[in-house]
C-alpha cells in the first residue's frame, strides 16, 4: 500500500476549494477517528490571494475547534472548516473560556512574539510597522506587551481599525520618517526597506511573494541589520506552544474585550466564497480579523 501524504492524514473534509481565481464551497464531513471537528476558521488575506491565484487546493490557513465547551481550543494549521488531528504539526491550545476571536489574535501576537525574539531589546524604541491587517495587529499588540508605548503603522487605509490599538499612530507612506526599526508587516519587503534609517534593523514579519527580494545594495550601503520573523524558523522545543500561551493570556488579562470585538468580523462558513471574492476588492472587510463559524454551515 502506498504511502499517505502527511497532509492528507493530518486533516480531512476540508470545506472551500481554491484556485484559478475561483472559490467553492465544499459539503461538510464527518470527522475520522481522533479527529476535532472544525468549528470555526481565520482568514488570512495574503494566504488566501495567494491560494486563490493558483492551482486547485483546499483553501484556508487556520481552523479551530474542541472536542466540546469544557476543553481546550485547539488552533491548527488546516483548511477552512476541516476536521483535523489535534496533535497535527503547528497545533497550539487555549484555555476554554477564550472567546474565538482571541484565539485566533493570539495566534498572529504569537507571530510577533517569536520574531521579535530575534531582535535586540534595544532595538525595540520607536518602531515603525508597515500594513495594518491581521498580522500587523498581532505585531503592534505584542510590542505593547514588551513595553513599547509609541508606534507608527504605516498604511494607505483611512480610519484603519488598528489605529485604536494603545500607542499606535496611522501615518501614509509619504509622511513617515525613517525608522531604527522597521517591520515589514504586509509581505511587502521594498516599502519597508525605503523607511529603514542608515544601521537600521529591517524585519521581516509578513510573508512576501515568491521572488520578492530585499534590496542588497541598499542593505549593504545603510549598514541595515536584516532579521528574517518567520514563525517557523529555528526554536528551542516549546518555544511554539509556550510564545501562544503567554501572548494568550496577556490578551485575555490586558485588552479590552469591545476593542476586540471591533477588531473582528465573523461570518456563517457558507458565506466563504462571498468573503473571498472580496480579499481584492474596494468594499473588502476593514475588520482585520476575519473567522468563518461552521459550527450551522
Amino acid at each position: 500500500m502506498p504511502e499517505v501524504e502527511p497532509e492528507v492524514r493530518r486533516y480531512a473534509g476540508a470545506r472551500v476549494r481554491v484556485g484559478g481565481g475561483r472559490s467553492a464551497l465544499l459539503p461538510a464531513a464527518a470527522p475520522g477517528p481522533g479527529m476535532v471537528a472544525g468549528q470555526f476558521s481565520v482568514v488570512s488575506p495574503g494566504t488566501e490571494r495567494r491560494h486563490l491565484a493558483g492551482t486547485h487546493r483546499d483553501g484556508g490557513y487556520m481552523t479551530l475547534g474542541r472536542t466540546d465547551e469544557a476543553a481546550d481550543w485547539v488552533l491548527a494549521p488546516v483548511p477552512h472548516g476541516a476536521a483535523f488531528d489535534p496533535a497535527c504539526p503547528g497545533a497550539v491550545t487555549a484555555p476554554p473560556e477564550l472567546p474565538p476571536r482571541l484565539v485566533a489574535l493570539a495566534r498572529f501576537q504569537q507571530m510577533a512574539c517569536l520574531g521579535l525574539d530575534r531582535v535586540p531589546a534595544a532595538d525595540l524604541n520607536a518602531p515603525v510597522v508597515v500594513g495594518s491587517g491581521s498580522v500587523a495587529l498581532g505585531c503592534v499588540l505584542e510590542l505593547q506587551r514588551r513595553g513599547v508605548t509609541s508606534i507608527r503603522v504605516v498604511t494607505s487605509r483611512r480610519h484603519a481599525p488598528i489605529s485604536r490599538a494603545p500607542g499606535v499612530t496611522c501615518v501614509p507612506t509619504d509622511a513617515v520618517e525613517r525608522g531604527q526599526l522597521v517591520i515589514d508587516a504586509a509581505g511587502v519587503p521594498q516599502r519597508a526597506a525605503d523607511l529603514t534609517a542608515p544601521g537600521g534593523v529591517l524585519g521581516l514579519l509578513g510573508t512576501p511573494l515568491d521572488g520578492d527580494a530585499v534590496p542588497a545594495l541598499q542593505a549593504h550601503r545603510g549598514g541595515w541589520t536584516v532579521v528574517g520573523m518567520h514563525e517557523l524558523a529555528p526554536a528551542d522545543p516549546g518555544a511554539y506552544q509556550a510564545a501562544y500561551t503567554t501572548v494568550a493570556a496577556w490578551l485575555a488579562e490586558h485588552l479590552d474585550p469591545a476593542l476586540a470585538a471591533t477588531w473582528c468580523r465573523t461570518m456563517p462558513g457558507d458565506r466563504a466564497p462571498e468573503l473571498l471574492a472580496l480579499l481584492n476588492a474596494p468594499s473588502r472587510p476593514a475588520e482585520p480579523l476575519l473567522l468563518l463559524d461552521w459550527r450551522t454551515s
